[in-house]
């Protein structure tokens, strides 16, 4: 994998292109009170429009496979406080030959491994609306959910005009 950095300053609109609901927490974010533009006017909330973008243009400059990781900040609003919570999350992204739900998995499987972490269950996940319903499945060790792994939605790669099968991670 390859190392990624992304501005945690983002567009309203990644939420449409990564089929979010209307009604969904991750839409509730901080707004910039001087943007540079409409582009740059809220802070992130997820990481993983900005790891699909990379992969966008990597596809656009015809590389025929890509495997990319970020450890990305982001931004949530917590009621009542001034400032925001920021956790760091590590996303992970790929496509090219060879490329499925298992060698992703694979791949963080050793991540789990190498950080000790123990009985690390893979739960299918038909409800997450970002990533095809029959190749998702939500993360968790000992009850606590860490986050999603699977194949991105083909209309959400639509939207990244990607025609590659594309495999992402959110931890």
């Amino acid at each position: 994998f390859s190392e990624i950095i992304t501005y945690s300053f983002v567009s309203p609109t990644i939420f449409d292109q990564i089929r979010l609901p209307q009604d969904s927490v991750l839409r509730n974010t901080l707004h910039i009170q001087n943007p540079l533009g409409e582009d740059t006017s809220v802070m992130r909330t997820t990481a993983l429009p900005s790891m699909l973008d990379i992969l966008a243009k990597n596809n656009a400059y015809h590389n025929k496979q890509a495997k990319l990781y970020e450890v990305a900040k982001v931004y949530l609003p917590v009621e009542g406080q001034v400032l925001p919570e920021e956790p760091k999350i590590l996303v992970l992204g790929t496509y090219g030959s060879g490329e499925s739900f298992f060698t992703i998995k694979g791949e963080l499987e050793c991540i789990f491994s190498g950080l000790r972490i123990p009985k690390v269950c893979y739960e299918v996940d038909q409800t997450n609306p970002s990533y095809h319903p029959g190749r998702c499945a939500k993360v968790s060790c000992n009850g606590v959910e860490l986050g999603y792994i699977g194949q991105i939605h083909p209309l959400v790669a639509k939207n990244y005009d990607i025609d590659a099968e594309i495999y992402c991670a959110e931890i």
